[in-house]
């Protein structure tokens, strides 16, 4: 069995009601809070995290000069805390570029006022943060919706973003598509997987949006897992931790997430989740921030990785 080895998080949510159970606790977070978050991940088994953005709907979640209007957090540079503490612990981070102003989809064009800010945060990113060797690489928080292949102008948008960001910063790119379901594995499909200029490729299994039964996993992730052999690129998953309810986001059955667990474990190189923050936390946390039965899914599923490991 594969353990969850990599987790998204975000200093706020980007989507209405969705993070409604930890955005009013994330905003009160204090440098010393975001470290023993960071620390509780990695107790978890997180070594690779992915901040979904470092500002959202025309304000920053740190100090810059490309966008100069802040969120008001009580932490005046989480992104520093988080860094910081990611270096201490030996994790990796990936730091998002997107959802610079509103609305947080721009489409793929790598041109225009709004694009151009992918541009100048990745010079400032990697000019303020780049010492930190957690630092490991840029995540793409504009995904691609896949209708059986990639959008090409999705391919241009990476490649073009890529190629920028690996001159200036971190050398790693990742990726995280969602139309998982309907990919063909055919010839052009493979020849799209090698021209893209992103290192990992983590789908989104869509379970958790409800587009996707887990009876369907195991052709979805077998036929990811050839395409991915041709092409020679790693293949990685993005499993989906939570169940909607109205609009906002609960942890969802450990029963649900275990057969996630399992069918993915066969297939791929990695298994990230979207995501802890919000859905796993620990019991008796001093750092809470999620759902009330967050403390449940997370106990649950120490439990039965703590199980696989003694079959």
């Amino acid at each position: 069995m594969m353990p969850i080895s990599g987790t998204w998080f975000d200093f706020h949510h980007p989507n209405p009601y969705e993070g409604d159970y930890w955005n009013s606790t994330t905003d009160q977070f204090s440098a010393e809070d975001w470290n023993l978050k960071i620390t509780e991940m990695v107790e978890a088994g997180m070594d690779t995290l992915i901040l979904m953005s470092v500002a959202l709907h025309g304000k920053t979640f740190y100090p810059s000069t490309v966008i100069k209007e802040r969120w008001n957090l009580v932490c005046p540079d989480p992104l520093e805390a988080v860094l910081k503490a990611a270096d201490h612990l030996g994790v990796t981070v990936y730091i998002g570029l997107g959802f610079f102003s509103t609305p947080i989809f721009h489409g793929f064009g790598n041109e225009g006022d709004a694009s151009r800010y992918r541009f100048e945060f990745a010079h400032e990113l990697a000019q303020k943060y780049g010492h930190h060797r957690s630092f490991n690489g840029w995540y793409f928080p504009v995904e691609a919706a896949i209708d059986q292949y990639y959008p090409e102008p999705y391919i241009e948008y990476v490649n073009t973003l890529a190629n920028h960001c690996r001159k200036i910063g971190p050398q790693q790119v990742l990726i995280a598509p969602f139309g998982t379901r309907t990919i063909v594995a055919d010839d052009k499909f493979v020849a799209q997987l090698r021209s893209l200029e992103a290192d990992y490729i983590a789908y989104q299994d869509e379970v958790g949006v409800n587009k996707t039964d887990v009876s369907e996993l195991d052709g979805i992730w077998s036929r990811l897992r050839e395409a991915h052999d041709r092409a020679g690129k790693p293949l990685w998953a993005d499993v989906e931790i939570f169940e909607f309810h109205g609009k906002v986001l609960f942890p969802a059955p450990i029963e649900r997430v275990q057969k996630q667990l399992e069918v993915a474990s066969k297939y791929v190189d990695k298994i990230l989740c979207y995501q802890y923050l919000g859905m796993l936390n620990k019991p008796n946390s001093k750092v809470h921030a999620g759902h009330p039965t967050s403390p449940k899914l997370y106990q649950d599923y120490m439990d039965f990785m703590q199980a696989s490991r003694q079959k």
